[in-house]
């Protein structure tokens, strides 16, 4: 399906854009799923103020959906109704070290280069990066952990841009830090950068323990398969992986969607799913473990957009 072009609109209400607006733009490309029908607007904004500009300046009612690296998205077949933010480029790339053994990154920056970049400079706390396939952004939005560490543990502050174009700083505390969550949706904010805190360890011993996070990974995961990472969040007093396996779902399939034989809390497109499939083949595993064992499961991956039309 495809949506009104509402670019020139967009144009008008905010005449000094910088950045690209795409109509329409199929976002199959931008998840790691490979599945998804488009955008109805892409924005790629330029740096910071672009952002703010554009996000003063559009209508309300037009609602705005932010991107990362695709890594832990399903987006339907129907499409992202509105814009869709993907921040990228150097304007939201950049890794620096400042004073106290902090490291600041833009959002748009790979989970893993964070941890390269605090090994590098000999900073002990932020290895646990290594292990998580996505960007800043979205470890800021999910509260993003692997490996015995998770966000909370490491942020001093987030900064970033409001619905309404401001730009704001949120301290930890504003965070509201839980589990796989933030309480970002609650502010509305569009997350430009982070600043994190380190501390000082022995270089060896910081690539050492990135090295084991990464064999860990290869041999539990299906990194090679076109997955979103964990599906589903760890209930309290439960293993989403060992749930789904008692409920007989390993090795489960939908269409070209199937439960990974290697780690069966991974869904896969083994090649011609839908995001219907895959999200369809979620929802069973949801049933089945539920009447198995009682568990509700929880996506931990985010679902955006509409249904497709059959």
């Amino acid at each position: 399906m495809t949506f009104p072009d509402i670019t020139s609109a967009i144009r008008a209400s905010a005449p000094d854009l910088r950045g690209r607006l795409l109509p329409n733009h199929d976002m199959s490309g931008l998840t790691w799923f490979r599945v998804g029908g488009p955008a109805q607007v892409l924005f790629t904004p330029a740096d910071e103020g672009d952002l703010a500009h554009l996000l003063a300046h559009l209508p309300a009612e037009i609602p705005v959906t932010v991107v990362g690296l695709g890594s832990n998205l399903i987006v339907r077949d129907g499409g992202i109704p509105g814009v869709v933010i993907r921040l990228g480029g150097k304007a939201f790339g950049e890794i620096s070290l400042e004073a106290g053994d902090r490291l600041r990154a833009g959002t748009a920056v790979p989970d893993v280069k964070v941890a390269r970049a605090a090994a590098d400079a000999s900073l002990d706390g932020l290895a646990f990066y290594r292990g998580i396939p996505g960007c800043i952004g979205g470890a800021l939005r999910m509260n993003a952990g692997a490996h015995g560490g998770e966000t909370t543990d490491v942020l001093v502050e987030a900064r970033g841009v409001t619905r309404k174009g401001e730009i704001v700083t949120l301290s930890h505390a504003q965070m509201g830090f839980t589990y796989r969550n933030s309480a970002a949706e609650t502010h509305e904010i569009i997350f430009t950068s982070a600043l994190f805190q380190g501390r000082p360890g022995d270089q060896a011993a910081i690539f050492a323990e990135m090295d084991r996070v990464t064999a860990a990974r290869e041999a539990a995961q299906p990194i090679k398969e076109r997955t979103g990472g964990s599906t589903f969040k760890n209930p309290q007093g439960g293993k989403a992986w060992q749930l789904i396996d008692a409920a007989g779902c390993r090795g489960l399939r939908i269409g070209g969607a199937q439960v990974s034989e290697m780690h069966c809390n991974f869904l896969i497109n083994t090649g011609g799913a839908t995001a219907a499939d895959i999200e369809g083949l979620g929802e069973e595993v949801r049933r089945r473990v539920k009447q198995n064992s009682g568990f509700e499961l929880q996506w931990e991956i985010k679902r955006l957009g509409v249904a497709g039309q059959h």
